[in-house]
């Protein structure tokens, strides 16, 4: 079955999804699915706030950044296009990436596959995490965490080579996301409460920028006048946003129906893992959107709080705003998507529920 097939029948599942969807919306969701139905739509405004003004300001910052960057990279023998993936996908990582590119298909690869696991986990996953997670379960979404970047290599790869990069080209191009990802691995490990802290500014500044960006792409929709020139305009920003929310329409129906139908397969598959089958479902849910992961902590056990935060790494919101991302803007790397993303996810998650059970062995012997 080719990749073009393939893309075609999840997009068929998608829009089987909003149909379930808006018939039990219209009977009063009966079903429960009219609700993710409308939570897809609803999801229009913040994800608008926390994109928008990064889309607009992606030219302007590309024309700064490739001042330095480029050369930079270069001298690395790596293309600019990888500097995009420190991004989010959807906070401006995608265009980043593709203003850097020496090679359009390498802009494709980092805006999309690298910025979906490593840019998500640096600007959103650790410090939204770290947020909401209570103190006490903190360490152990921070030991998560190292895990899912230490496995997080095994979903870059399979991204690329799904996407038609050889291995070593692979490797080779991710060697500054090899780096920073280790640099965080040791800061998590040495000093969990200084990084948490350096996470929330990075995450405050990073706002800052786009609400400014969003300020001054609306005061030139408004008036034609913006002091800032080079940015991009207001409603190409907002084109992508809609096209991502018609898909999460589909997206989120069929992400709770997969919930539902796994949860007594999960009951059993939990007892053999030896983790309570809440933590399973955390990373199911994750799929769609981390936040309720998030939530669940205090109903997970210690072996599965390791796991779910291993899992986030690679596998946050795949099937909602990352999917609907890369069918709004290059639906031909959806696969590449799927592939990087759920074998990293999966990779952290048997990593790291390897080690926790290895460790509760030795301390009961001990």
């Amino acid at each position: 079955m080719t990749i073009v097939a393939l893309n075609r029948i999840l997009m068929i599942v998608m829009a089987g999804g909003a149909v379930l969807g808006g018939i039990d919306r219209i009977l009063g969701n009966r079903l429960g699915l009219g609700e993710q139905f409308e939570k897809g739509f609803l999801l229009l405004g913040p994800m608008a706030l926390s994109m928008a003004g990064m889309i607009c300001l992606t030219p302007v910052l590309a024309d700064v950044l490739g001042r330095f960057i480029v050369p930079l990279y270069r001298l690395m023998g790596v293309d600019p296009a990888m500097f995009g993936g420190l991004l989010a996908i959807d906070m401006g990582g995608y265009q980043l990436a593709r203003e850097l590119a020496a090679d359009p298909f390498m802009g494709s690869y980092a805006g999309l596959v690298v910025a979906a696991m490593f840019g998500c986990t640096l600007v959103f996953t650790i410090p939204v995490g770290m947020g909401m997670i209570a103190k006490p379960d903190r360490p152990l979404f921070a030991r998560g965490i190292m895990l899912g970047l230490a496995a997080m290599p095994v979903g870059l790869a399979a991204g690329g080579l799904a996407a038609g990069l050889t291995l070593p080209a692979c490797l080779h191009q991710n060697l500054p996301v090899f780096a920073l990802s280790l640099l965080l691995l040791v800061g998590l490990w040495k000093a969990p409460e200084r990084m948490v802290r350096g996470f929330c500014a990075l995450a405050a500044g990073i706002r800052a920028l786009v609400t400014g960006g969003l300020v001054l792409a609306a005061v030139e929709s408004l008036t034609g006048w913006n002091p800032v020139t080079g940015m991009a305009p207001v409603s190409e920003a907002m084109a992508v946003v809609a096209s991502i929310g018609v898909v999460m329409l589909g997206s989120l129906p069929v992400a709770e129906l997969l919930r539902r139908g796994l949860a007594r397969p999960f009951r059993r598959l939990g007892g053999r893992l030896g983790v309570k089958p809440e933590s399973l479902t955390g990373m199911l849910v994750s799929l769609a959107t981390p936040l309720p992961a998030l939530s669940m902590y205090p109903d997970m056990d210690r072996r599965g709080k390791v796991a779910a935060g291993a899992f986030l790494v690679s596998g946050a919101s795949l099937l909602a705003a990352h999917m609907g991302f890369v069918v709004s803007v290059e639906p031909e790397m959806l696969f590449p998507l799927f592939a990087g993303k759920l074998t990293g996810a999966l990779a952290a998650a048997a990593l790291a529920l390897w080690l926790e059970w290895n460790k509760e062995t030795d301390r009961s012997r001990g």
